[in-house]
């Protein structure tokens, strides 16, 4: 009997042990295949360069630099080959990036609290960005690991400093992949001809990437003059080298917008990467095409090119198997987050998106603003990029998703590409002043890098008067109310907060809809369903979002 059991004993440690070596194999193979190695640099003596701190504020390496001007921008000029670019840019800003992982982190925490989840999207990012290396170009594989050289190591749970640089510049892909989610909802536009008040090309854009108001603190404007290509510049962030809005001394601009896509395998191009490479070497529409054309990229996305060669502005449509150029015979031209080219006009991704998304309002509203405003100039174009009501001028609640000026944006700008000029948002969202750059002074031969001034103060754009107004006020009171009581844990709100928070925002379908979740969680359901029903008589923002509060009415009602 003792012996019967002795062999039990050993079968069950044999199985075991092969069931631990199983699995610590497994973990070897997932590790050998998931980890991202950096590029080869034959001379790394570029790591010893020493930044000189001349204040708090204002840094230089050589005739680079960082610094911080009065309204909070940073403004960053970096020369040079790929690697010393990214060394240089590394150690000028190595606190910045610390302070945007952070942040980054921060939001991903509040939207998955649960650490079993957490762990496991780290792990499937790994999985999923494998090969991301394969699909970005040396050259930015090159400048990407000469800025993590100064990456943290507070963050290497994640993984080393290379790999969380290079999967940064994926993520906005990637969330948008896996769940269409709603952080990138942009509009651009631009005209020219009679639509322009001087008849030369002028391009605006708001960028509605939300990842939380820390997020978009320190926003970055990036000078920078290559070893090859064109001089360009373009706002960005602590670690990102990727173009979302950006001109180069060319006269060429690109800004991105997100369209909704397909569900990839693998990561490939981040569409980003493809924008920095249009504006650092493309000097027209038909080269900024011919270089989109050659890479594969995992999501659907649209890029506005502005350019002063050719006098106008046209937009490449890019989805993970078709690549056009859509022009248009008048002489403006709008992009939302919907693709327009016949190409796409039977896939059935663009016809959801058009048919239950925010994509084609907005399109309408900057097109009847455009057509109401007369010719645009800078002012005009600012005015355009803040307006916050609906079509006709309807009141549709502030923060509606179907306005242009949703109060999330990242960052705003306006460019005026024959002359070189970029009107760059400051604090908050496009509320702030906008202050005028102008990249004849940034990249003249002469210019006495981090003393020569590259702002225009005669056309700086005053601060929205909103912004000083009760109804700002309102807003404020609305976000903290929202924050404060998200997934709908409204312990120690009281009715008397609800009334506030609801004439802080009248006219928003998403406030009554939130009382509604507030009398539900009192149990009262009869007033819950009223209030459900009131969010129903306004502009609420998509299909997807009536369906929703339809649902809620229907289970109480079924309950």
């Amino acid at each position: 009997m003792r012996d019967k059991k002795g062999n039990r004993w050993r079968r069950f440690l044999k199985i075991l042990f092969g069931i631990i070596l199983f699995i610590v194999i497994l973990f070897l193979i997932f590790r050998e295949t998931v980890i991202i190695n950096p590029p080869k640099i034959d001379d790394k003596n570029l790591t010893e360069l020493q930044r000189h701190k001349v204040s708090n504020d204002y840094f230089r390496i050589g005739e680079n630099f960082l610094k911080q001007d009065d309204s909070g921008l940073w403004e960053m000029y970096v020369t040079g080959h790929p690697f010393k670019r990214g060394v240089i840019n590394g150690k000028l800003s190595k606190e910045l990036i610390h302070y945007q992982e952070e942040a980054f982190i921060k939001m991903i925490k509040e939207l998955i609290p649960n650490e079993f989840y957490l762990n496991f999207l780290k792990y499937f990012i790994a999985w999923f960005d494998r090969d991301l290396d394969d699909y970005v170009p040396l050259e930015y594989q090159k400048e990407i690991y000469g800025i993590s050289m100064n990456a943290s190591p507070d963050f290497d749970f994640i993984g080393t400093g290379y790999q969380r640089m290079l999967n940064y510049h994926a993520a906005h892909d990637i969330g948008h992949a896996m769940q269409n989610m709603n952080f990138v909802a942009c509009t651009s536009f631009g005209v020219w001809d009679e639509f322009s008040a001087d008849s030369s090309l002028l391009i605006g854009r708001n960028f509605d990437f939300y990842s939380g108001d820390d997020f978009a603190k320190n926003k970055i404007v990036e000078f920078v003059r290559p070893a090859n290509g064109y001089e360009f510049a373009f706002i960005t962030w602590g670690g990102f080298i990727g173009v979302v809005s950006g001109m180069n001394m060319q006269g060429l601009t690109v800004t991105l917008n997100a369209a909704k896509s397909d569900i990839p395998a693998k990561a490939k191009t981040p569409v980003s990467i493809v924008g920095r490479a249009i504006l650092q070497y493309a000097k027209n529409i038909d080269e900024a095409f011919e270089i989109a054309k050659k890479y594969e990229t995992f999501v659907s996305e649209t890029f506005l090119i502005g350019s002063a060669n050719d006098g106008y502005a046209a937009i490449i449509e890019k989805s993970l198997d078709t690549t056009v150029l859509f022009r248009l015979n008048k002489h403006y031209i709008i992009a939302t987050n919907h693709f327009q080219d016949k190409a796409f006009a039977k896939t059935k991704l663009n016809i959801e998106n058009r048919e239950n998304g925010t994509s084609v309002y907005r399109y309408e509203r900057v097109d009847e603003l455009i057509n109401d405003y007369g010719k645009l100039n800078y002012l005009k174009a600012a005015a355009l990029l803040r307006n916050q009501k609906g079509l006709r001028n309807r009141d549709i609640g502030m923060t509606n998703e179907k306005v242009i000026n949703q109060l999330i944006a990242h960052h705003s700008v306006i460019f005026k590409p024959e002359q070189r000029l970029m009107w760059v948002s400051t604090q908050p969202f496009q509320l702030g002043k906008f202050v005028c750059y102008d990249l004849n002074k940034v990249f003249a031969d002469n210019a006495n890098a981090g003393k020569a001034d590259f702002t225009v103060d005669t056309l700086m754009i005053p601060a929205d008067k909103f912004l000083f107004s009760d109804k700002y006020n309102d807003f404020l009171f609305y976000k903290s109310f929202v924050e404060k009581t998200k997934r709908d844990n409204f312990d120690g709100i009281t009715e008397s907060d609800l009334e506030k928070f609801i004439a802080s925002n009248p006219e928003f379908y998403y406030t009554y809809e939130k009382a509604g979740d507030y009398y539900h969680f009192i149990k009262d359901d009869n007033k819950s369903v009223e209030y459900y029903n009131f969010a129903l008589q306004k502009e609420v923002s998509s299909k997807a979002e009536r369906e929703k509060i339809l649902k809620k009415i229907a289970d109480i009602k079924n309950k």
